[in-house]
Order: C-alpha cells, then sequence, then structure tokens
C-alpha cells in the first residue's frame, strides 16, 4: 500500500522542492518506486524534473502537457462535473532513475481552492460538493495503483489555503522543511495553532455519512508527523556560523517544545519509542542540509541530484572541483541517511504500532 508524505510548511523559501526531488531520487535509488507530486501551481518541482533551460525544453514541455494527464486535469470530473469517473494520471518516468515519476503539476490547480474551500466548509452546500473532498485522495490512490508506487510525496505550496488543509489531512505522514531563521519559528509556531483545527475538521469530515458515501470517499485520518529539517544555512571551516546554529537550535526547540506537544494531543505522531530506535533525538530533527550553494544550479540544469552529478556536469577542475565532490559525498550520505529514517518511520510494522 502507497505512504502519502507530505513536504509541508506555509512559509515559502525552505526548499522543500529541492528535498522532495533529492529524497525522492534517494528513495528511488534504494529499490522504492516513487511519485514525486507537484502540488504547487508555481510548478517548480515539475520544472526541475522535466528541465526548462532552453527554448527546445519548453516545446517539450508544452507537447507534454498536451498529451499527457497532470494534477487538473486528473480531477477535472469531480471539479468541473465532467460525466466520467476519475482516472489515474499519466506520470513522466523521471530520466536517470528507474522507479521515479512525475504527476505534473498545473498552474491552474489553484482555480479549484475557493470550490474546494466551500465544500470543506461541511456546511448545507455539502450535498452538491460532496465528491470534491475524497477526490484527491482518490486519485493519488488509483494513481499509486497504476505505478505500483511505495510513496508519494507531495510538495505544497506555502499555503494555508484549502487545498494544503485537505492535502495534508488526507496523506498519511508528513515532514516539515525550515531554514535557520526567525521566520521558521515564527511558522512553526503558526503551524501550532492551525494544525489542530485543521485536525478537527479532517475528523468531523471523515465521520460524516454523506462523505464516507460519496463517489469519492474521505478518508480516515492517519496523518503522523515524521521530523522537521533544518537546512539552506551557510557552513564555514566545516561548521555552522554561530548566527545560523543559535536560529537552528531555535527552530529544533520551537518544534520539540511547541509543535510535538501539539500533534501529540492531536494524535498525529508516532509512539515515542518509535523515533528513539530510529535515532531520532527530542529534537525531532531528522537531518540538518547545508546551502547547495552554486550545486543547485547545476543540479536543476542537468535534472539531476545535488549528490549524482557526474565530474562531466560539473564542468570543472582543480581545487574546486575537488571541494564540490567532498560535498557531494557529504549530500549523499545525508540524503541515504534521511531516506532510511523515512523507510524505517513508514514501515508497515512501525505505522501499525500507531494506528
Amino acid at each position: 500500500m502507497v505512504q502519502k508524505i507530505a513536504l509541508f510548511n506555509h512559509k515559502g523559501g525552505v526548499s522543500k522542492t529541492t528535498t522532495t526531488f533529492n529524497l525522492g531520487w534517494m528513495l528511488a535509488s534504494k529499490g522504492k518506486r516513487v511519485i514525486l507530486a507537484d502540488t504547487d501551481p508555481q510548478c517548480n518541482l515539475t520544472g526541475m524534473a522535466l528541465g526548462e533551460e532552453t527554448e527546445d525544453d519548453e516545446a517539450r514541455i508544452e507537447n507534454i502537457y498536451n498529451t499527457t494527464s497532470n494534477i487538473k486535469t486528473g480531477l477535472a470530473p469531480a471539479f468541473e462535473s465532467q460525466p466520467r469517473a476519475i482516472e489515474a494520471i499519466d506520470c513522466i518516468p523521471v530520466k536517470g532513475r528507474d522507479g521515479l515519476f512525475l504527476l505534473l503539476g498545473h498552474v491552474g490547480f489553484a482555480e479549484y481552492e475557493v470550490t474546494l474551500g466551500i465544500a470543506q466548509e461541511l456546511s448545507g452546500s455539502i450535498q452538491a460538493l460532496k465528491n470534491l473532498p475524497g477526490s484527491i485522495t482518490d486519485l493519488f490512490e488509483k494513481t499509486a495503483t497504476k505505478f505500483n508506487a511505495d510513496y508519494i510525496l507531495i510538495d505544497m505550496s506555502p499555503s494555508l489555503g484549502s487545498i494544503n488543509q485537505n492535502l495534508l489531512m488526507t496523506s498519511d505522514f508528513f515532514l516539515v522543511p525550515t531554514t535557520a531563521d526567525f521566520f521558521s519559528v515564527m511558522a512553526i509556531d503558526s503551524l501550532a495553532k492551525v494544525l489542530p483545527r485543521w485536525c478537527a475538521w479532517a475528523k468531523t469530515a471523515s465521520s460524516l455519512l454523506i462523505l464516507r458515501d460519496a463517489a469519492y470517499p474521505f478518508p480516515n485520518v492517519t496523518l503522523r508527523f515524521l521530523g522537521s529539517i533544518v537546512q539552506n544555512y551557510r557552513i564555514i571551516r566545516g561548521k555552522e556560523t554561530a548566527a545560523f546554529q543559535t536560529w537552528i537550535q531555535k527552530v529544533e526547540k520551537a518544534v520539540s517544545d511547541k509543535l510535538v506537544p501539539i500533534l501529540r494531543q492531536n494524535d498525529m505522531m508516532l509512539p515515542a519509542t518509535v523515533y528513539t530506535e530510529i535515532l531520532i533525538n527530542g529534537s525531532f530533527s531528522l537531518t540538518k542540509i547545508s546551502n547547495f550553494n552554486s550545486l543547485i544550479a547545476l543540479s536543476q540544469k542537468h535534472r539531476t541530484p545535488i549528490y549524482d552529478l557526474t565530474p562531466e556536469q560539473l564542468d570543472q577542475e582543480g581545487i574546486v572541483l575537488e571541494n564540490n565532490r567532498k560535498k557531494q559525498e557529504e549530500f549523499r550520505k545525508t540524503f541515504s541517511d534521511l531516506a532510511d529514517k523515512i523507510i524505517a518511520l513508514t514501515s508497515t510494522s512501525t505505522y501499525a504500532v500507531s494506528a
């Protein structure tokens, strides 16, 4: 059965898309079948996976959209009252990595925000819109079955709108990417207030007979927190600068002291022993990822993770090449360890304990 993992933080600029791509590639390299779901109308994940560096790339992408389904067209039967059922999306294999697929994003996906918001008010209008709250889950499940996927990694937009509310509360697990700064601490404080309301809404929705009996049933709430990721900080002489270290500690403290207790009260945590067994400390930080610097541009250009760029793709020499190869090995280990933790935390036996 597929496990849906949302990467969510309503603060922008925390490298959700880059993390989704690099983590998905690493999970696939470990033998998992992974779908990268681009649900952000900015479509950055789609651009990263397909490449958009040249005019030829743009023409190729246009052709893909003219012949292949995407997040918006996949949901159109429900949101546009089309006389057909939702069907699995034709995901695009990601070049260079077997077992990795892209569920294409669409700028127009944002057009469904208002209608879904009305449906999710669970008011008197629910009869006419009863099929909408469960439609995204139905689309993901059918697509996962078609591609025999182990994971769907959901790259979400930085917002607190109805689409994100639905995406998060119908996922199985979630990660919170952050950066080492004041605004990430502020975002954690905000999430501690928002997530209990979203959880209460989802539990109410899943209990309503009209939504359970809809053409696309709204699922039971099974969401669990995997942990946070702190990234994009600067390294000097092998360690974080003092300023970044201070903010890393503040972000981790906000997660452990403010977010985790609220999540535990709302049954959105795995058993405490599970985190301990997988060597996740009390800060619930899964990993720390320093700034990618020049490697990120090359990664995007070649549609390849930072750690898998070849010397030819780096097109460097001397000490610059040597230093970047060392950085690549550090990032490879970081993402490999992160993938191993994700696999362990989401294993069937682990998840059964918390159900």
